[in-house]
């Protein structure tokens, strides 16, 4: 442990050096306060003595501390955007001075009009507020905002902010990433601290479908972090604070209802917020809960191709078609609940807690056409996916002395991803059954190599069209039929993953002069987290295996069934007739029974779950100990300098087992195997602000920042997938290294008087140690295989520039008044190089970095005047490369095709506490594709619909 805690040894010195600092300056008084409006709590709000430069900015409670060197009669000035100025005369006495709750009121002319009648203005004034005080380079958005566009879950909130995209997952948002960086390379806190994840496929990402928007606050998103932030943030950091206590006792409620085109079924949710203070306003109290459940569906085309050939020529032939059909549920539960007691003005300590649940019910309906092995597959799975997120923090904010402040924080949050099926079998994880039905009279259109390939890469020309497939069947009578299609593989997916981190941190600033803030401290965190990612468990017939007096296998029709889910259509994206593809699924009971010991035995299935299978189980721990310090000076009246360092050492230790096959037959024997990757990152960082006059501001700043490896990368051991036509294996690599990037920023921004911002910039980024997710392809015994496993790449470098603006056009005359518009540009370059051999001759593919978009845009048009709110938002991101095959080259890496969805909303407040809303998602039915290489190469294509929904919110007490 005193290698953990070696870097914290420096905090002793610095303690004492900031000690002699503060001896040796004047004695100051310390005013503090809090700043509040008609809304609650002003973040950003200006607070400046008289006679003198002397100022601060309310934190995002609203809060503030001032230093004045004297005593007796002192005036503050305090201002806001859109509200009056006032004039605070105090009485200042030695020692700490409490002002207590200062309220501002709206100004009379136009702009305070605004703020009153309009909908969304206040919240974009807190947002430009926070914004413009930061001291890192970050956007904001704040909880009201949230709720003006239909974003139901944390990364959907997200998506609007300039130079973010989100992943998304069967049409909702599951995913943020920062300048479109890969999406690991975005650290994601909630309240500062990393947010634990128990990401299926076994990386860092957040999944944020589970947080539901309505317990959120504020989101920040920093793009040049500072040292007392966390360092593994490479692309940036998006930070989501939880609500915390009002500033008055306030009660709404709200509920919707609405409907998804592609499921031809209801959704509906419902929210309420309850704060107050009691006790003199000592305690105060912050409840919110939301539930969202909603029908959904998806049809999603995917194909398959024979890169494991080892001809060349074949390589972009066709293995398998699937159509795949997804018919669920989905259900987000979430509370969280904020406790603050002030003892005085210079001490509170308060609490946050957080309970949420995401289930994912889909069962699942996939039809194969496998041209290798001319036959048809059907898989039936019954997915009953299940996330919590739970955990709180306990903290405190204290004023030592007039100079010294402090903040701790102690956490434990804890999130686990499982599944509980079938409950007719010991093992538990997603129940899979597999249908496969002989093709024997051959199909149409194959190439003279007796390959299926799309016309394009066919060598004689002659192939099919990915958008309007046919399968090409020569016999068209023999179609799928289930008195042919008979069970022939049970499989168990086995994806548990659960993942607790417990923190505790503290920071002391120091107001060291009336120009020099100094800021230190430290922080811990313990992670444990175990999963058992790509561990199948595998029944087989004796029959589909040859062995003698084996129980014959089970056709479909056998079996208990219901009916196939239709709803409006199948596969209408393909602009086809694909309806011999929808083959009437067994009920979900008759899989459950399926796995049944008893029936398992009746069948001829026996337990053939590879040995190998047990290095997919693993568990971890990983202890981080970061220090930093840092100074905010003031250079010149208009320039500010900020600079620090912060250092974070990891132990990271894995306890997994590996596989060895020896002898003649192999057997394979399994050992426990436990890999440790302990480093440390020093960052240095340095951010320049300088201020040209009270509307704009111009930032510089170069910081160091890294990225750590994934556990499941990390593992000693493989993970074999066989439930598709092709034999996935994945392979984890203990000598993975961490990802460091240099990175410097230049941004520029104006605040306009009338709410509202224009800004712009450039950033570079210098890469080192990129890992990737490389992928090797071969066929054996006409079987293709895929080995999958985590590297190290050269150094790679991005650049990119961003511009935004935010207007309101409240200059054009009568009703046009109320129009403006948000609309900002993200645009990155960047480059690494893929090494890779071809006729013995060493090749360096140039290439962009995973999931990287070239071109981001947002886009809203709105209208808001006289408590009417029309929003109509544009999200659009740019093709990304998802996947680099090191061994084949550029023509073969997996990509995402460009997306572009558009959402729209309006509000109409009825009373002043009464508004009535609606919200429609995704109006185009924008798909998501990907495709290998060449756009017209499809990989996969998924439709959702669009979604739509209306209700009421009724602020009970405001």
């Amino acid at each position: 442990m005193d290698r953990i805690f070696k870097p914290l040894k420096s905090s002793r010195y610095l303690t004492l050096l900031l000690l002699l600092v503060m001896a040796g300056t004047a004695k100051a008084q310390t005013i503090k306060g809090v700043i509040n409006g008609r809304e609650g709590h002003l973040p950003g709000a200006s607070v400046q003595t008289t006679g003198s430069k002397q100022g601060t900015a309310t934190d995002l409670n609203g809060a503030f501390t001032i230093n004045v060197h004297t005593t007796g009669k002192v005036i503050l000035l305090v201002s806001y955007i859109g509200h009056e100025t006032q004039q605070l005369e105090l009485t200042v006495k030695p020692g700490i001075n409490d002002a207590g709750n200062i309220t501002l009121t709206p100004t009379g002319g136009k702009l305070g009009e605004v703020l009153v009648k309009g909908t969304m203005a206040p919240s974009t004034v807190k947002a430009l507020s926070i914004k413009k005080n930061s001291l890192a380079i970050m956007d904001v958005i704040a909880a009201d905002a949230i709720g003006k566009l239909p974003d139901r879950n944390a990364a959907e909130a997200v998506q609007r902010v300039q130079g973010v995209a989100v992943a998304r997952y069967h049409g909702e948002a599951d995913a943020a990433t920062v300048r479109g960086t890969p999406f690991a390379w975005t650290s994601t806190l909630f309240n500062g601290s990393r947010l634990p994840s128990a990401n299926v496929l076994g990386n860092r990402n957040s999944v944020l479908d589970a947080v539901p928007s309505e317990i959120i606050q504020y989101v920040q998103v920093a793009k040049a972090i500072t040292p007392d932030m966390e360092g593994d943030a490479i692309g940036g950091s998006i930070n989501f604070i939880t609500r915390t206590a009002p500033a008055k006792r306030t009660l709404n409620v709200s509920a919707a209802g609405g409907y998804n085109t592609f499921s031809k079924d209801a959704t509906y949710n419902a929210s309420l917020v309850y704060g107050d203070r009691f006790f003199k306003d000592k305690l105060g109290v912050m409840i919110a809960g939301a539930i969202w459940d909603r029908q959904w569906g998806t049809d999603a085309f995917e194909v398959a191709y024979n890169t494991g050939l080892p001809d060349p020529a074949q390589q972009k032939s066709v293995s398998t078609v699937m159509l795949k059909r997804y018919m669920g549920k989905r259900q987000t539960y979430g509370a969280n609940v904020g406790l603050e007691y002030k003892f005085n003005s210079s001490h509170k300590i308060f609490f946050r807690g957080l309970m949420d649940k995401f289930n994912d019910i889909r069962p699942v309906y996939e039809s194969y056409v496998d041209y290798n092995n001319s036959r048809y597959q059907y898989n039936y799975r019954y997915s009953y996916y299940q996330t919590v997120l739970n955990g709180g923090e306990l903290g405190g904010e204290h004023q030592l002395s007039s100079k010294v402040k402090m903040d701790w924080t102690v956490s434990d949050y804890y999130t686990k991803y499982f599944l509980e099926t079938p409950p007719t079998n010991g093992n538990k994880g997603l129940p899979i059954a597999t249908f496969r039905q002989k093709i024997t009279g051959g199909f149409n259109n194959l190439s003279a190599d007796g390959k299926r390939y799309w016309g394009f890469d066919s060598p004689q020309g002659i192939g099919g069209d990915p958008l309007h497939f046919d399968a090409g069947i020569k016999n068209s009578g023999e179609v799928m039929d289930p008195s042919k299609l008979t069970l022939q593989q049970l499989v168990i997916a086995q994806l548990d993953t659960k993942e607790e981190d417990k923190t505790a941190q503290v920071n002391f600033k120091v107001s060291a002069s009336s120009r020099v803030n100094l800021k230190f401290g430290a922080k811990y965190r313990h992670k444990d987290r175990a999963g058992m990612y790509g561990s199948n468990i595998v029944y087989l017939p004796g029959a589909a295996l040859g062995i003698p007096n084996s129980p014959g296998l089970l056709p479909l029709n056998t079996l208990q069934t219901t009916d196939f889910p239709v709803r409006g259509g199948f596969f209408q994206g393909l602009k086809g007739n694909y309806d011999q593809f929808m083959i009437d699924p067994i009920t979900k009971q008759q899989l459950f029974d399926l796995y049944d010991t008893a029936t398992l035995r009746k069948n001829g299935f026996a337990d053939y779950t590879s040995k190998s299978n047990a290095t997919n189980i693993y568990t971890g721990t990983e202890n981080v100990a970061a220090a930093y310090a840092m100074a905010e000076i003031d250079l010149t009246e208009k320039l500010k300098m900020i600079a620090g360092v912060r250092n974070e050492y990891t132990a990271f230790t894995l306890h997994g087992s590996k596989a060895t096959a020896e002898g003649t037959p192999k057997v394979t024997t399994i050992t426990p195997a436990t890999v440790k990757n302990n480093y440390n990152a020093l960052l240095p960082m340095l951010h320049l602000k300088y201020s040209i006059n009270d509307q704009a501001n111009l930032r510089a700043a170069y910081t160091r920042t890294f990225i750590r490896p994934n556990f499941t990368d990390l593992t000693p051991g493989e993970s074999v997938d066989n439930t598709g036509s092709t034999i996935t294996i994945t392979k984890g690599n203990p000598d993975l290294q961490p990802t460091f990037s240099n990175n410097f920023d230049l941004m520029g921004e104006y605040y306009f008087k009338n709410i509202g911002l224009i800004s712009g910039g450039v950033f570079y980024k210098k890469i080192s140690n990129v890992i990737f997710a490389d992928k090797t392809y071969y066929t054996d015994n006409n079987t293709n295989y895929v080995v999958a496993q985590a590297k190290n790449l050269n150094d790679a470098s991005l650049i990119g520039l961003e511009a935004g603006i935010n207007k309101r056009f409240d200059f054009l005359p009568g009703i046009l008044s109320g129009l403006g518009a948000e609309l900002n540009y993200t645009f990155i370059s960047s480059s690494v190089e893929v090494p890779r051999t071809a006729s013995g001759n060493k090749i360096m593919d140039k290439t962009s970095l995973p999931n990287q978009s070239r071109h981001l845009f947002n886009s809203i048009l709105f209208y808001e005047r006289n408590g009417l709110m029309i929003r109509i938002a544009g999200n659009y991101r740019g093709a990304s490369v998802e996947t680099i095959n090191q061994q084949l080259g550029k023509d073969f890496y997996i990509w995402t095709d460009k997306n572009f969805t558009v959402d729209a909303s309006a509000t109409v407040n009825i009373t002043s506490k009464i508004r009535v809303f609606a919200e429609l998602n995704n109006i185009t039915n924008e798909p998501l594709k990907t495709y290998m290489g060449d756009k017209r190469r499809i990989a996969a294509e998924e439709w959702y619909g669009s979604r739509g929904q209306a209700g009421i919110r009724w602020d009970i007490i405001k």
